[in-house]
C-alpha cells in the first residue's frame, strides 16, 4: 500500500514506516520562531535546564513580526533573542531581512524535510515539497533543544486542481475557493496534497501562497511535489544541490479526493470577519475601501508586487484610498527595485514598508482605525486583525488589490489584464 507524500516525510525522519492517525518522533530538520513566539520558546529552553540547541545552524530567531519594533517592550524581547543566540550560536534574521516563511523558503528549506516552526503559517515550506507545520512555543521548544519533535501523522485530502486559469485569476483565488468549500475547519489536523496539470504549471509564488493559506482551512500542512518548477526556484535562489524528488506513491492511499476545475474560478474575496466567508467579484456588490495592503507571507513575492504593478502602471492610486505594499524579504525588496516594480507602485501613490510583517498583524505600519476597510492580501481577516475591532478586511489576489487602489472599491482586475 502506497505512502502519501506527509506519510512519506515523517517515515524518513522517524526511522520507520508510519500511518496516517499514528505518532511519530521524528526528525526535525530546520526550527524556527518569530520575535513573538521566540522569546517563549527560549524560556521554555531555559525551564528545561538546557544551555544549548541540537543544530544551532539550523536553528532561526526572525524579528519580522515588529520589525523595526513600534515599542521599546518588543525592542526587549528582540535583544532577549540576539543574547540567546549570541550565547548559543543559533541564527537571527534580523529587522529588515524579512518574514521567517519566506526567507526560510529562499535559503534554507528543501524537498523531503521537516520543518518546525513557532508560527502557524510556517506550512509556507510545503510548496517546496517539505513537511512544514507550525507548532506552539513549547513544542517549538523541545524541537530545537533535541532535534525532534513527536507528531500524530496526518491523514490527507488529495486537492486536484485541472485546466487552464482564466485571465485574472491565480493561486490566491484557487485557495480561497477551496476554503469557501470545504471550510475553514474542514481540514483540521489533515495534510492537503495538492495535485493536477493547474498546479504542475503554477509558479512558485502561487504555490506558497496556497500552502500558507491550507492552514486557514485548519490543516496541519500544504504539500506540494518538487518537480521542475521546484528545481527553477532552488536554482533562482543559488540552490541547485538542494534538489531532490518529493512525491507521494501513484497508489497512496487519500481519505478524500477534491477535484476544483480552475476554468470555471473567478477572482474570489474572503470577507469581513472568516477567511471562509467568500464571494467572488461578481457576487460582491460596491465596497469602499480606506487602505489596499499588499504583501506579506502570503503574497509578498516579486511575482506578487509584479502583477500589482502592472495594474498600476501608469496609474493613480484613488484619492480616498490609501496602498502600503510590504515586500516578504530583502530579496524581493531589491529585486522590485531592480526591475522597477517598486518604482511603479511608487509613482501610483503606493507607500513602501521594509520587509516584515507590519500591518497583518495590526502592530504597525497601516494599523486601520474604527469603521475602516481594508483589501489585503494577507492570510486572514480576523475580526480586530489589523487594528479596530470595528473595522473590516477582505481578502484578495494581488491582482485584484491593484485594481482596488485605482478605484477605491473592490474591483475586478480581469478590466486591466
Amino acid at each position: 500500500m502506497g505512502m502519501t507524500l506527509a506519510e512519506k516525510i515523517l517515515s524518513e525522519h522517524s526511522g520507520k514506516e508510519v500511518r496516517a492517525g499514528e505518532i511519530a518522533v521524528v526528525k526535525v530538520d530546520l526550527a524556527y520562531a518569530q520575535d513573538g513566539t521566540g522569546p517563549l520558546a527560549v524560556r521554555k529552553i531555559q525551564e528545561m535546564g538546557f544551555e544549548k540547541v541540537s543544530n544551532p545552524q539550523k536553528t532561526f530567531f526572525f524579528l519580522d513580526h515588529a520589525a523595526p519594533s513600534p515599542r521599546f517592550e518588543l525592542s526587549n524581547d528582540h535583544n532577549f533573542l540576539r543574547e540567546f543566540s549570541e550565547r548559543t550560536g543559533c541564527q537571527v534574521s534580523e529587522v529588515g531581512y524579512g518574514i521567517s516563511h519566506q526567507v526560510v523558503a529562499e535559503k534554507e528549506v528543501k524537498p523531503g524535510e521537516v520543518v518546525i516552526g513557532a508560527d502557524s503559517h510556517t506550512c509556507t515550506g510545503g510548496a517546496l515539497g517539505a513537511f512544514a507545520t507550525g507548532a506552539g512555543s513549547t513544542d517549538v521548544a523541545v524541537a530545537m533543544a533535541l532535534g525532534k519533535i513527536w507528531l500524530r501523522v496526518p491523514e490527507t485530502l488529495r486537492v486536484v486542481v485541472e485546466g487552464e486559469l482564466p485571465v485574472g485569476v491565480y493561486g490566491k483565488d484557487i485557495i480561497l475557493h477551496l476554503i469557501g468549500r470545504i471550510g475553514a475547519a474542514g481540514a483540521t489536523y489533515k495534510a492537503l496534497e495538492f495535485t493536477g496539470d493547474t498546479i504542475g504549471r503554477l509558479e512558485m509564488a502561487g504555490r506558497m501562497t496556497i500552502a500558507n493559506m491550507a492552514v486557514e482551512a485548519g490543516a496541519k500542512v500544504g504539500t506540494f511535489s518538487s518537480d521542475e518548477i521546484t528545481r527553477d526556484w532552488l536554482n533562482r535562489m543559488g540552490r541547485p544541490g538542494d534538489f531532490k524528488k518529493s512525491t507521494p506513491d501513484p497508489d497512496a492511499i487519500y481519505e478524500k479526493t477534491i477535484e476544483i476545475d480552475a476554468r470555471t474560478l473567478s477572482p474570489t474575496i474572503a470577507c469581513p470577519h472568516q477567511v471562509d466567508h467568500i464571494r467572488t467579484i461578481d457576487e460582491i456588490g460596491e465596497v469602499r475601501v480606506d487602505q489596499v495592503y499588499l504583501g506579506t507571507s502570503c503574497n509578498g513575492r516579486l511575482e506578487d508586487l509584479r502583477v500589482a504593478a502592472n495594474i498600476l502602471k501608469g496609474k493613480k492610486i484613488h484619492p480616498k484610498t490609501r496602498m502600503i505594499v510590504t515586500p516578504g524579504s530583502r530579496l524581493v525588496y531589491i529585486e522590485a527595485l531592480k526591475d522597477g516594480t517598486m518604482e511603479t507602485l511608487i509613482e501610483a501613490g503606493a507607500l513602501t514598508m521594509p520587509p516584515g510583517c507590519g500591518a497583518c498583524v495590526g502592530l504597525h505600519e497601516g494599523v486601520l482605525g474604527d469603521g475602516e476597510v481594508c483589501l489585503a492580501t494577507q492570510p486572514r481577516n480576523f475580526k480586530g486583525r489589523m487594528g479596530s475591532p470595528n473595522s473590516f478586511i477582505y481578502l484578495g489576489s494581488p491582482a485584484m488589490a491593484g485594481a482596488t487602489a485605482i478605484e477605491g472599491k473592490i474591483a475586478d482586475p480581469r478590466k486591466y489584464l
